[in-house]
């Protein structure tokens, strides 16, 4: 927070001309008169996005390569499902297509195995609108309340042996929503406005490491 709020005064006293990404456009806002911004809740948004956007992605992603290590079955499969994709091109010299990426059924598998069991965002926060009773208890209005995946996810009520690395469990269940067992995004109005993103660059990365990469 350091940092950033240093930085923040830095370009506060010297701004671009051009915004050049996007803590240039916070800073344009920031000054502006009507602003519902403040300083604090810039330098929040700034932390958020760097936290929310890199480094969750960044830890699945190794989190990944550990799973994958582990298990050489599921290397195996993965690996086939991208030299398949590959081997299928017209042009091998062309880019990973819209088309190929949908066709990733194993890596989508392989994905949400990894984030249940990685749980790169251990908690999340949710605030009491109103007055909740739940088993026989009150969470009274404006509560803060800790919501915690792991409990979930690490459940073996919903998921047989769950501290294996399954991604065959995926076969048939819904790999792109949330519900009440997986919570990897968040859920309901808080769902993560990037977790198709998120998706998309674990894939791509994946799609890179095995076939360029042993």
């Amino acid at each position: 927070m350091k940092v950033l709020k240093n930085m923040l005064e830095e370009r506060r006293a010297t701004p671009n001309e051009i915004n050049t990404d996007f803590f240039d456009c916070v800073l344009v806002e920031l000054m502006k008169d009507d602003t519902i911004l403040t300083e604090e809740i810039t330098l929040d948004l700034m932390f958020l996005l760097l936290f929310a956007s890199f480094e969750t992605t960044s830890l699945a992603v190794i989190v990944a390569i550990k799973l994958l290590t582990d298990n050489p079955w599921a290397l195996k499969e993965l690996t086939e499902e991208h030299e398949k994709i590959l081997i299928g091109r017209e042009n091998p010299m062309s880019g990973l297509s819209w088309e190929e990426y949908k066709s990733m059924t194993f890596t989508f598998q392989v994905i949400n195995e990894t984030l249940r069991l990685g749980n790169v965002v251990p908690a999340l926060f949710r605030k009491a609108l109103k007055d909740i009773k739940f088993k026989g208890y009150t969470i009274p209005s404006g509560w803060v309340v800790i919501v915690c995946p792991p409990a979930v996810h690490l459940n073996p009520a919903s998921y047989e042996d769950p501290l294996d690395f399954n991604p065959w469990r995926w076969k048939e269940m819904d790999m792109k929503g949330a519900s009440l067992n997986f919570m990897a995004f968040g859920g309901s109005l808080r769902f993560c406005s990037g977790a198709d993103f998120a998706r998309l660059e674990i894939a791509i990365f994946l799609h890179c490491l095995v076939t360029k990469y042993r």
